[in-house]
């Protein structure tokens, strides 16, 4: 059975995250960095082994929004990752709100101890479990 990817795109760094083969829980794959945030070729290349590796059917894309709902900069960037990644894989690509996950990925890494110095290195990881996880429990929900 095949599996969905969630990413959380950031300036420097991809978190990723891969679904179970059930399509019901999201684990955590890794942290890409990136020396510059316009260099992303290698970044492409990596996301396009792990999609093989673990058999990826679809991706679900965090989408930075404001707040207030409104769109900056940082949608802008994603909306253009996404364009990338469709473009490359031939896959599909689903931009999903992510308000509020790096918080909560903060304050899940607070709750397990994890100290401040470490956080940096874990952070987008989470954030794509929490992406991914909203994702399939919406799917789950909807097929209700």
């Amino acid at each position: 059975m095949a599996r969905i990817l969630g990413l959380d795109f950031g300036t420097k760094t991809v978190g990723v995250a891969v679904s179970d083969e059930l399509l019901l829980t999201a684990q955590a794959v890794e942290t890409i960095w990136r020396e510059k945030p316009g260099k992303l070729r290698q970044t492409l290349a990596r996301i396009e082994t792990l999609v093989n590796q673990y058999g990826v059917e679809k991706i679900v894309l965090g989408l930075p929004k404001n707040m207030n709902d409104t769109e900056g900069e940082r949608c802008e960037k994603t909306r253009e990752f996404k364009e990338m990644l469709e473009k490359r894989l031939g896959l599909e690509v689903i931009l999903w709100d992510e308000r509020l996950t790096t918080v909560a990925a903060n304050d899940a890494m607070i709750e397990m101890g994890i100290r401040r110095e470490n956080r940096k290195e874990y952070i987008d990881q989470i954030a794509a479990i929490f992406i991914l996880q909203e994702y399939l429990d919406y799917v789950v929900h909807q097929a209700r």
